[in-house]
């Protein structure tokens, strides 16, 4: 009887572990953001009505699929979003010109940016729940914040050594010439290779916390 007991315990450790394991790592995989920070000194939230979606670097292909899901998912709540593959082709890694990308957004009248990047982090490295987070100086225009990190995300190598990455999506308005921060969000460590499996995700968690921090306003 004891061993029978102790073979049973054992087998019901080894299911619990199981478990527990298989818990752990759709936790990993799952986006959240774990991190937001609004802008307390704008106070023009709730009226955009035609937003640009820029995703800053990966493959073409994981590009234009974020875009699109982050389109849709502003589209759903009534509000016109188009992604910027349309206006500016990118068909490698390469920067962007920061003057076109500026007539991008007069010609096209667009009054907001969500701007999305891969930042990739060191499998030690957590945020904690909770912390308040002040965007670096450059962080506080958009045209600041691309100049300064074209050149690193867009070097070769970027993101082929990552084992974990996080996206970082900023909201930008353009009432100003160079773009007020509005929103900034960070997402949860997540295994880099399932990216592509949770951008659809990703989009909708991003959005649904916009729309809680009334940056946008659903319109149907």
């Amino acid at each position: 009887m004891k061993i029978s007991a102790c073979k049973d315990l054992r087998a019901l450790l080894i299911l619990l572990s199981v478990i527990l394991a298989c818990a752990a790592l759709a936790d990993a995989t799952s986006p959240k953001l774990e991190l937001t920070w609004k802008n307390p000194d704008y106070h023009g939230v709730g009226s955009f009505t035609n937003i640009m979606v820029l995703a800053l670097n990966g493959k073409v292909g994981s590009r234009a699929q974020f875009e699109d899901d982050m389109v849709a998912a502003i589209s759903k709540i009534g509000i016109k979003a188009q992604p910027s593959y349309e206006f500016l082709p990118r068909p490698d890694a390469t920067p962007i010109d920061v003057d076109n990308l500026r007539w991008v957004v007069r010609k096209q009248g667009f009054d907001a940016i969500i701007v999305s990047r891969l930042t990739k982090q060191d499998s030690t490295t957590v945020y904690v729940p909770g912390e308040v987070y002040t965007p670096m100086p450059f962080f506080g225009t958009f045209y600041g914040y691309y100049e300064a990190l074209a050149p690193v995300i867009y070097s070769p190598g970027y993101l082929s050594t990552d084992t974990v990455a996080q996206v970082e999506t900023n909201f930008y308005s353009t009432s100003t010439p160079d773009g007020q921060l509005v929103w900034t969000g960070t997402t949860n460590v997540f295994n880099a290779n399932s990216v592509m499996s949770v951008i659809k995700d990703l989009a909708k968690v991003t959005v649904k916390e916009l729309e809680k921090q009334n940056v946008l306003r659903r319109t149907h």
